[in-house]
């Protein structure tokens, strides 16, 4: 099991394919590299696909965090560890405010982003933050209820809401309080990395219009919305997902 040390915590990483370019994925809150297992299947042979777990998700060590920047301040971290840069950052929901943040921060690290399910801002539902603090159950029923289209096949959705309960439920917190404190809008046009930002059509959770306003604001980036999918559009469409980031990727080089 690869792990990287990164400010005394041991980062767990699952890493397929090989060679340039690096891609490193990100995954949101309350998750883990799960989300990306398809996009490590399926992308292998278009360069060095790695997925990690962030401090205190799956199987890395430490606690989360509580603010975005600080887990930016980690995947900067990894990146340097591993000593894969420049890469391409590809994020989901809080990976893709991550990916953000470091775009505008640390752009040498990157060659471009690819933001999945994210947004500019990620305003957190009161009732859900409620229920992180009160009944971590509810909750992951909560996201599972609003997280996916009706077209994807239940038991996908009810393995991921058992997944988000393997997480301790002060880390979930932290990365919903993360997420409900995140706001770039007035700093995104700023970017100038190649970008890719990926949708679900029937996304209730960062709707299209927030990644609408993202291709609007930086500079040349493209958008692939995917239809029949939801939040969580990495898992629920993978081979259309997959295929985007290959195109995006091969225009890179």
């Amino acid at each position: 099991m690869p792990t990287a040390n990164v400010s005394g915590r041991a980062l767990h990483y699952v890493e397929t394919g090989g060679g340039a370019p690096a891609v490193i994925f990100v995954h949101g809150a309350g998750g883990g590299w799960g989300t990306w297992t398809r996009q490590l299947e399926g992308l292998a042979d278009a360069g060095r696909m790695i997925a990690l777990d962030l401090p205190g998700h799956g199987a890395s060590s430490g606690d989360g965090c509580r603010t975005v920047p600080d887990y930016a301040a980690v995947v900067q971290g990894f990146i340097r560890a591993l000593g894969a840069g420049p890469v391409v950052l590809a994020g989901h929901s809080m990976g893709g405010a991550i990916s953000q943040t470091l775009a505008l921060d640390a752009p040498e690290l990157l060659r471009g982003i690819v933001l999945v399910g994210t947004a500019a801002r990620l305003k957190v539902y009161p009732e859900l933050l409620r229920l992180l603090e009160t009944d971590y159950p509810a909750a992951a029923e909560f996201v599972k209820r609003h997280g996916w289209s009706p077209a994807t096949a239940p038991a996908l959705a009810e393995g991921v809401r058992k997944a988000t309960l393997e997480v301790r439920q002060a880390v979930t917190l932290g990365d919903y309080t993360a997420c409900n404190t995140f706001e770039l809008r007035n700093r995104v046009a700023g970017i100038r990395l190649p970008a890719l930002v990926v949708v679900g059509e029937d996304d209730e959770l960062t709707p299209p219009k927030f990644s609408e306003f993202l291709v609007s604001e930086i500079p040349g980036a493209r958008l692939a919305r995917i239809s029949k999918a939801g939040h969580y559009v990495p898992l629920e469409q993978p081979d259309e997902v997959n295929l985007a980031i290959r195109q995006f990727l091969a225009a890179l080089t």
